[in-house]
């Protein structure tokens, strides 16, 4: 009789241990998800991968994990796998090397901010206009033959050495800095009203808080308009489809990015200012997310 029993339950048995096999798989795709982030510690790319970051974990439910790491890395942990994606990839010029070492073995997902530009950025107050006008002895003097650079390895950096050559002004330096320490200098020369040469791109907060222009560059070393494209590693879309729709919707402005970027400059948390900016600007979210159930 007992074996009777016993075998008629195997079957209830059978169907609650199915039952908690689908629990725990269901629950296991949305907490053990994790999606990892590369970004280089430029202003503009803490902002953005700050607010991809908040959407992912407050409207698709999914871990995020950040990798600061320089451009070059950054690039090849995109095209190796061991990064899942990034928002910082400058094209069709600055980055275009890294496009042509590691495009093959990456996914473009779009276009995420279009009309960005970089260049040789000085104060207004300063009566120069073009980079020819480095060569100028008197002007040179007052620069002690200087130009702030930031990261080495940025593609800006490549395309300033470049710059150098093709304006001859080899007898500069292009100092090796970082994006923070490149502000900061400029912050401190323009407060005393100084002289002095910064890599420079938009969008940016030094354009919103200080009066800077780009010196002009008829040789056409750094290219025209830019835009920054996402980039995500092969295999994403079918691994993570909702985190890759998400990835691929994603844009927005230079006006969008300058205002976390300002708040940041502000004293606020690159976490703190990303949320807030999410939590105002829901429509665009939405935008974003469309298509998506999670």
């Amino acid at each position: 009789m007992k074996r009777i029993q016993s075998i008629k339950r195997r079957p209830l048995v059978l169907l609650m241990l199915l039952m908690a096999v689908i629990l725990v798989a269901g629950c296991s795709s949305n907490t053990n998800s994790t999606v990892k982030l590369a970004y280089v510690a430029w202003d503009s790319e803490i902002a953005s991968t700050n607010v991809v970051k908040e959407v992912l974990e407050t409207k698709l439910g999914v871990k995020v994990e950040m990798l600061q790491v320089d451009a070059g890395p950054m690039w090849a942990g995109i095209a190796d796998g061991s990064a899942d994606a990034m928002v910082a990839a400058w094209l069709p010029s600055t980055h275009a090397s890294y496009l042509e070492k590691y495009g093959k073995d990456i996914e473009d997902a779009g276009v995420n901010l279009d009309g960005t530009k970089t260049g040789l950025a000085v104060p207004a107050y300063m009566e120069i206009n073009s980079i020819e006008d480095l060569n100028n002895a008197e002007v040179a003097a007052t620069l002690d033959k200087r130009i702030i650079g930031i990261e080495p390895g940025a593609g800006i950096m490549t395309a300033t050495e470049k710059a150098l050559e093709a304006y001859g002004l080899s007898d500069y330096t292009l100092l090796e800095s970082s994006s923070a320490a490149m502000a900061q200098e400029l912050q401190k020369a323009f407060d005393k009203n100084e002289p002095i040469v910064v890599t420079g791109w938009t969008p940016h907060w030094m354009f919103a808080n200080m009066d800077l222009k780009y010196l002009d560059d008829p040789k056409n070393v750094y290219g025209g308009a830019e835009q920054i494209h996402t980039m995500v590693r092969s295999g994403l879309k079918e691994d993570m489809p909702d985190v890759h729709k998400f990835l691929s919707q994603f844009k927005w402005t230079a006006e969008d990015m300058e205002q976390v970027m300002v708040k940041i400059q502000g004293g606020q948390s690159p976490e703190e200012a990303a949320k807030e900016w999410v939590e105002s600007n829901e429509a665009k979210v939405n935008e974003w997310t469309a298509g998506i159930s999670a």
